[in-house]
């Protein structure tokens, strides 16, 4: 029997990248899909497919594809393309059905699972994105074989309201449209239209066309119309008469003095609800009070009189009138044939029109008010009207309730721009909305009668972005000109660190060598995000989330970044670009997670810090790795190779021509007084500092640091430090513990030597036992009667290979005379015991072959094995903790008496042995 196509297609996992990442220099969506037997179905074996969703997705004619045309996905398809390909291209097409102007995308076959695809396209809205994905998949399930569930017009309906719900209004658009034009990087704060603009200590807030300059008492005076006409009318401007009232009877008294015609309005309405005009007698004053009434929040109403003419809003934005524009209340023109009813429908059927603020023109709404207002100009709602006749269906031009806009901007006398300007700095509002009703706007209103009827904060740009009639009014940009005006800066310097080992360390170098020059810096990492020196998270923080978080800060003028693996992976870097950025090393770590299962796989994840540096920045790179030797192919910036190699080397000859090239470098260069770190650009050399005079090296035995110490001055160099404050900054560095908390804490314990630090990894190991090794041959050189012992209390996290545990266990034996292996109190997935078990067999492996350990032993608790390591050593050993929570470590050293018994090294209040402590067959 002939195998036939199923829809099989299905979403296997989802990632949102919002931030550059491994797939895109940009945010992506993600989907990982399983196409099952559709694998063996290209779109030229399944019947009617291509035309059928080409009648149903148009826009996909435009998709170039691969081929660099229009067409050429069309092309794709008759040709014959995998349905995972087609859905990445129906996910982008959902988004431009909707107005998103998204064209990025790629399908590749997941490595070793046949049928399986990651398909990667861009997005704006990430739920627009995100639901545009499942209905593409179910789309093209359901052209492989209808679904009788599946309504297509439905379902894009659905798709598009959702799409509409979740979008910003056309005021904020035409704002972030100019600010990305200006390279102005933006967050959105919220779901609706709260939106910061810039970075840290630059940030500003809009929320529509309401800015963080907004003056909160200039709003509420614009809320209480009977104040700002009290004012405006103080400052000499052109006011109506009006009273503010809250009973019917007060309603009608102040009528009869203001004097008929007049209008009732909400003193603190908006949008023209509950604005009853040309009211002539008592009778329809009694009935616009309640109109009036029910749309009023605190039941204060405003009486004044009529001014007739037309009605225009004077847009002024920072103090001058950046647009005009005449509103023309929502009407209908006769034909002779259609009855008022039909040409209202034919009227939003304007693909111009939609519901609310969603579209350039509101939907014309037909109520009990609009219906009685046809009735007052001699119609019925199913009356024909003679061709040419206009028929009115609201009072008030507001673009909300259905009306139009004519562009007047260049139209206006001069004496009416000034009045406007002046009602606005009367208000106090940078961004104000001023309407005028005056007969013709050309003349001026205190000659021809009109008046300022309102003044409203965060008026609504959509009359002057989309005028139904005139020229648009590129309004965002004297807004984007407030905000950030000619010369000012909207992002902060970001500086992102990233490597297999050291990004902690060399992150708090950078930091505290900026700190020391006054800068507000913003630093996050595995120990938490801090901002100018206070921890304000404790938790893994080299993730994007908390990136953001420093980019909102307002306090922040600096950022550093220590950028992981696993948050590149899982949601990108979270920003943009960086300004530099530095690798460190790339070692094998983490392999076999989130589909990386090589150190090359993991170079490239690395890379994308590499990739996000703009034309103008930096790559700090490790020229002594070839993976991130490698990575100088992928910077769009300049190259700052740092290096240890001694010079005559490979290495060295290559940052020699680089330098001669004009280019920089950091390298130590070695003499009889020690190693000097030298910074070369171009053809000069300047000297930085001795390797041993800074505390950070240890005297130059942490060789880890020393690495650490070059990536950190090539970071801040690049970054445009002066050199005597890098300089200064590395020389007040030490891996105390309240500078660089569990990296390399030196404490003595009743004249125990211990290392407190978080190596956790094979890599780390051996760079920590070699320190370890020069170290321990230092104190065995101070003491004459017995070789010091060397004690390692070990560990690693349960995510990682079995063979990574081994190693560990290896190289940890190498180096430690006793080896105590316990766990982390997370196991990542491991049964507790596992891990240990798996290290423990890597240091007897070791101890088989003659290493230098004698002894392992299992302590599974952490605190507990450091007791027991404690327990164990005699003064002048050397104790090395590799940590999981360095607090509790830290505290628990310090609890030991200081009143040890001499020689034993155990404490006289030491406490007693874990019951989970099992002794090693030595």
């Amino acid at each position: 029997m002939t195998e036939r196509p199923t829809p099989d297609l299905s979403i296997l996992e989802t990632r949102v990248y919002r931030g550059a990442n491994v797939w895109s220099y940009d945010r992506a969506i993600h989907l990982v899909v399983d196409l099952g037997v559709l694998e063996k179905f290209p779109t030229n074996t399944v019947p009617g497919f291509t035309e059928t969703l080409l009648q149903m997705l148009p826009g996909l004619r435009e998709h170039s594809c691969s081929r660099g045309r229009r067409g050429g996905f069309v092309e794709r398809l008759h040709e014959g393309t995998w349905l995972g390909h087609v859905a990445e291209h129906c996910a982008l097409a959902l988004q431009q059905v909707v107005g998103h102007d998204v064209r990025r995308g790629k399908t590749r076959m997941v490595k070793g699972r046949p049928g399986v695809y990651n398909v990667v396209y861009g997005y704006i809205d990430e739920q627009v994105g995100l639901a545009a994905g499942r209905l593409a998949v179910r789309l093209v399930n359901h052209l492989v074989e209808a679904d009788p569930e599946f309504d297509w017009d439905t379902s894009l309906e659905e798709f598009i309201r959702r799409a509409q719900r979740t979008a910003f209004g056309p005021s904020t658009q035409a704002i972030l449209d100019e600010a990305v034009s200006r390279d102005i990087p933006w967050i959105r704060l919220n779901q609706y239209s709260l939106v910061q603009l810039g970075q840290g200590v630059h940030a500003k807030r809009i929320r529509a066309t309401m800015t963080s300059a907004t003056s909160a008492i200039a709003v509420d005076i614009a809320s209480d119309k009977d104040l700002t006409t009290t004012l405006l009318g103080a400052a000499g401007l052109p006011v109506p008469k009006q009273e503010s009232v809250r009973t019917v009877e007060q309603c009608v008294r102040a009528a009869q003095r203001i004097g008929y015609p007049v209008v009732v309005k909400p003193l603190d309405g908006n949008h023209g609800r509950g604005v009853c005009l040309d009211l002539q007698d008592e009778a329809e004053v009694r009935e616009a009070y309640e109109v009036a009434r029910a749309e009023s929040r605190r039941g204060v109403l405003i009486v004044e009189s009529l001014i007739t003419g037309k009605d225009y809003r004077c847009l002024i934005i920072d103090g001058k009138v950046a647009a005009i524009a005449e509103r023309v209340p929502a009407s209908v023109t006769g034909d002779g044939t259609s009855s008022v009813e039909q040409l209202v429908d034919d009227a939003n059927a304007d693909p111009r029109r939609g519901v609310g603020h969603e579209k350039v023109l509101t939907r014309i709404k037909v109520d009990a008010a609009a219906v009685e207002l046809v009735r007052e100009q001699g119609f019925e709602m199913s009356d024909v009207p003679p061709a040419g006749t206009m028929v009115k269906l609201a009072l008030t031009g507001n673009m909300s309730t259905g009306g139009i806009s004519i562009d007047r901007t260049f139209e206006a006398h001069p004496e009416n721009v000034e009045i406007a300007e002046e009602a606005a700095r009367m208000v106090g509002l940078d961004i104000a909305g001023i309407d005028f009703i005056c007969p013709d706007i050309t003349e001026p209103v205190r000659e021809t009668g009109g008046a300022i009827c309102e003044v409203n904060a965060a008026p609504g740009f959509r009359m002057h972005t989309h005028p139904t009639i005139g020229e648009p009014q590129f309004i965002a940009k004297p807004v984007v000109d407030m905000l950030f005006p000619p010369g000012a800066q909207s992002r902060i310097p970001i500086v992102a660190v990233t490597g297999t080992n050291g990004k902690t360390t060399t992150s708090r170098m950078i930091s505290h060598i900026f700190k020391g020059m006054g800068r507000k810096v913003g630093m996050t990492s595995t120990d938490g995000v801090v901002i100018d020196e206070r921890l304000l998270i404790r938790s893994d923080a080299s993730g994007p989330r908390s990136a953001r978080m420093v980019l909102q800060n307002p306090r922040v003028d600096f950022a550093v970044f220590e950028v992981a693996r696993g948050g590149i992976l899982r949601e990108g870097l979270g920003y943009e670009r960086n300004d530099v950025a530095v690798v460190l090393n790339v070692q094998p770590d983490h392999l076999g997670l989130r589909g990386i299962d090589t150190v090359e796989q993991l170079a490239d994840v690395k890379a994308v810090l590499v990739e996000a540096v703009p034309r103008d920045g930096h790559a700090v790179l490790n020229a002594d790795d070839p993976l991130v030797r490698d990575m100088r192919r992928r910077c769009s910036g300049q190259v700052v190779w740092i290096s240890m190699e001694e010079p005559g080397s490979e290495v060295r000859d290559m940052i020699d021509a680089h330098c001669r090239r004009g280019g920089k470098a950091l390298v130590l260069n070695s003499s009889e007084r020690g190693e000097m770190i030298v910074v070369k650009h171009g053809p000069r050399e300047m000297q930085l500092a001795w390797t041993h005079l800074l505390p950070a090296t240890f005297n130059g035995r942490a060789r880890m640091n020393v690495q650490n110490v070059l990536a950190a001055a090539a970071a801040a160099f690049a970054a445009g430090a002066p050199l005597h404050d890098i300089r200064q900054g590395l020389r007040t560095f030490s891996t105390n513990y309240y500078l660089s908390p569990g990296r390399l804490n030196e404490v003595e314990v009743n004249g125990v030597n211990v290392i407190v630090d978080y190596c956790h990894n094979a890599p780390g190991m051996r760079a920590l036992g070699d320190f370890v090794d020069r170290v321990g041959d230092s104190m065995a050189g101070s003491h004459e009667l017995a070789r010091p012992s060397r004690i390692g209390v070990i560990a690693t996290a349960g995510d990682r290979r079995d063979q990574d545990m081994r190693e560990l266990g290896e190289i940890a034996a190498q180096h430690f005379d006793v080896v105590i292996v316990r766990e982390d109190a997370q196991l990542r997935g491991r049964e507790r015991g596992d891990v240990s078990a798996l290290v423990t067999e890597g240091v007897r492996s070791a101890m088989a072959e003659g290493s230098r350990c004698k002894q392992v032993e299992v302590v599974l608790d952490e605190i507990e094995a450091v007791r027991h390591a404690m327990s164990r050593a005699n003064r002048g050993d050397l104790v090395v903790i590799c940590v999981d929570k360095h607090g509790e470590v830290m505290t628990e050293l310090e609890n030991w008496s200081p009143h040890a018994q001499a020689g034993s090294g155990v404490s006289a209040d030491a406490p007693a042995a874990d019951p989970d402590y099992v002794p090693s067959e030595a």
